[in-house]
């Protein structure tokens, strides 16, 4: 093989070395992101629960209420 074929292969090594650095990065952002997007939605649902729970717990008072 000649200098210059293996220097071609040389860079070509590098520039897929660099691409899967940033792709990796770009990986753990994207699983990061992911990660907040599951907490925040367990945290949206636990406030959804408890607002249905008031909800209902009022509409039960007014029933008694009507009752009376």
């Amino acid at each position: 093989m000649e200098q210059p074929e293996v220097q071609v292969l040389a860079d070509k090594l590098d520039q897929l070395l660099e691409r899967y650095g940033k792709l990796e990065l770009e990986n753990q952002a994207l699983k990061t992101r992911q990660e907040d997007w599951i907490r925040e939605r367990a945290q949206l649902v636990h406030k959804n629960d408890l607002a249905k729970t008031k909800l209902e717990a009022m509409i039960g008072r007014l029933r008694a209420l009507e009752q009376h």
